[in-house]
């Protein structure tokens, strides 16, 4: 009986090709999801209520005498306290409280007037050239633009949110020391960067609280979230807290606070 013939390669149904799956363009990374906060929006809201009753009218502790002192008191600040910053340009405005008189007084003497406080060198040159290009590119005027505000040298995001914020009344939130340690230190806005901070904190706020929550949540990093030992027993939101290290778990009376009420010397510890 003749053997059956086997199979040539012509009547083997043709192989179906696995396709290669399409790889990521060279050096694309995939979008980190953002980190969501551990407040429910009830929550949150009840949070900034109380920073409201608290402080309805908040204000920052750099002194000013307008936008134009309030730029270079913010830029001033970096790295250093509101106190100190304070204490050196009380006498330095006093004398330069516009661009113009703050060229004409020139870098070496703005030294010499902020010499207690860190980079001060650099500063002094920043403050020289800001006040220049405000001169000639803005006649005089701090603009109420970000993005003219952040290209004057010195000036970057944080202290554009400032002068946004309090010399022109917009809801900004600039994210300093403080807050970036509250939104993570409470799961609140958590976020590896200062910006990532900040969009953070802007997805959760209630509008209606935007305007003010730069400065309560400042005051309240300085004055009762502390750096080193926060101040748990004095929180008016200890119970909705979720830090896991904290100390009281019943709030704090919540009375409304006069503006003599915080502890200026506490401002040191920024």
């Amino acid at each position: 009986m003749p053997k059956p013939k086997g199979k040539t390669a012509a009547s083997e149904p043709p192989r179906k090709l696995a396709m290669p799956r399409p790889r990521a363009a060279a050096g694309a990374k995939r979008k980190k999801r953002a980190a969501r906060s551990r407040y429910s929006p009830a929550d949150v809201h009840e949070i900034f209520r109380r920073f409201s009753v608290q402080r309805p009218e908040p204000k920052g502790e750099l002194q000013y005498l307008n936008p134009f002192t309030l730029l270079v008191a913010v830029v001033l600040s970096a790295q250093a306290t509101d106190v100190g910053v304070n204490k050196a340009t009380r006498p330095l405005f006093k004398l330069a409280d516009t661009p113009e008189k703050m060229v004409e007084l020139g870098e070496a003497e703005v030294g010499s007037y902020i010499k207690t406080i860190g980079l001060w060198r650099n500063k002094a040159k920043n403050v020289i050239a800001l006040s220049q290009a405000l001169i000639a590119e803005h006649g005089g005027k701090v603009p109420a633009e970000r993005e003219a505000l952040e290209k004057l040298p010195g000036v970057g995001r944080k202290t554009a949110n400032v002068v946004l914020n309090t010399a022109f009344g917009e809801s900004t939130l600039a994210v300093d020391t403080h807050i970036f340690r509250i939104g993570n230190r409470l799961h609140l806005a958590s976020g590896k960067t200062p910006d990532e901070v900040e969009r953070a904190f802007l997805r959760i706020i209630p509008p209606e609280y935007l305007r003010h929550a730069h400065h309560w949540l400042i005051l309240h990093g300085r004055y009762v979230c502390k750096a080193r030992v926060p101040e748990c027993w004095r929180c008016v939101i200890a119970d909705l807290c979720k830090y896991e290290d904290k100390t009281a778990s019943d709030p704090a009376p919540l009375v409304r606070l006069d503006e003599d009420e915080d502890e200026p010397a506490s401002a040191a510890q920024k």
